[in-house]
């Protein structure tokens, strides 16, 4: 019998990347993987295409384009890439493009990875928190949930995954510790003493494999993933345990990290200010248990980082 094809939106991306791998690992699945990209000749697409991968370009940028590459699959695997362009406009329109690609392809079972919109929690009129480019609080994730409709709207059997904060920010963003002046090692982050849900990105990948082989089970459902949940001071002692020296957490202001001016710093400081003031109801929506029962290999923050400490820059 045939497997079913899954097509992989950002196939060499954080995400997709772990569900192509996911699927290619699995040799009873009764899956194959599609990995989408929109350079078939770059090195990760060559190693995607090594495991057993069909690599196939894509523009997300262009709904026939996107349509064309989920024609013939059963799933979709849906994402966008705010950071590749800072532009919630841009995220939005390839949300609609995969959800309309979705829907003209007969896709039967698709995952949006999605976040919250953070307006129904903080109005616009909210002085709180600072409104950017006029009509956001936190443009990377209102963007994706106001995306949300998109699939509802156009009745694509859908998954949507609420995604958490990547651990992998301390490699690729910078936002592990950094040596002071002194010597010593900080941990700066704008959480004051609430948690942050985290999770290795590879293990969002493999969550939505999960969902997949659930079949319909999942369709219709908010699926919120998490691989674990700590206050900055206890992500600070377990740096310290990893690279075998004290970490000191500082719990920087929110103004101040908004402040900071490099790209995307005004979002991301409000991005914390939401995971900060709405922590209670960020946690609930994702459940490690949950996540577990997806993923069996789902990594805590120690596992990751014995994994990965190694990539982390501390200048």
């Amino acid at each position: 019998m045939a497997k079913k094809v899954i097509a992989v939106v950002g196939a060499t991306g954080a995400q997709g990347g772990g569900l192509v791998r996911a699927i290619c690992h699995d040799k009873t699945s009764e899956f194959t993987a599609r990995a989408l990209t929109r350079n078939v000749n770059s090195d990760k697409a060559k190693q995607l295409a090594a495991l057993g991968a069909e690599v196939v370009e894509v523009d997300v940028d262009n709904e026939d384009s996107v349509r064309k590459a989920f024609e013939g699959a059963y799933g979709a695997f849906c994402v966008t890439f705010f950071w590749d362009h800072f532009s919630p406009e841009k995220e939005v329109a390839q949300a609609r493009a995969q959800a309309q690609a979705a829907k003209a392809a007969g896709v039967q079972h698709a995952i949006w990875s999605t976040l919250e919109d953070t307006r129904k929690f903080i109005p616009l009129s909210d002085t709180r928190m600072p409104t950017l480019m006029g009509k956001y609080k936190v443009p990377h994730l209102d963007s994706k949930g106001e995306s949300d409709h998109f699939f509802t709207d156009l009745g694509v059997p859908t998954t949507f995954l609420l995604t958490s904060y990547y651990w992998d920010n301390a490699i690729g963003f910078g936002m592990g510790p950094k040596r002071g002046p002194d010597g010593k090692l900080v941990f700066a982050m704008p959480m004051g003493d609430a948690k942050l849900v985290g999770i290795a990105a590879e293990d969002i990948g493999k969550c939505a494999y999960g969902i997949f082989r659930r079949g319909e089970q999942l369709i219709g459902t908010t699926t919120g993933v998490a691989g674990e949940k700590l206050t900055g001071a206890e992500m600070a002692a377990k740096f310290g345990r990893a690279f075998g020296e004290v970490v000191t957490y500082q719990a920087v202001p929110f103004d101040v990290y908004r402040g900071l001016g490099f790209p995307g710093a005004e979002d991301l400081g409000n991005m914390f200010q939401f995971f900060h003031d709405y922590a209670d109801e960020v946690s609930a929506a994702r459940d490690v248990q949950s996540s577990r029962a997806l993923n069996p290999q789902l990594q805590n923050f120690d596992q990751w980082l014995t994994e990965n400490k190694a990539r982390i820059p501390l200048n």
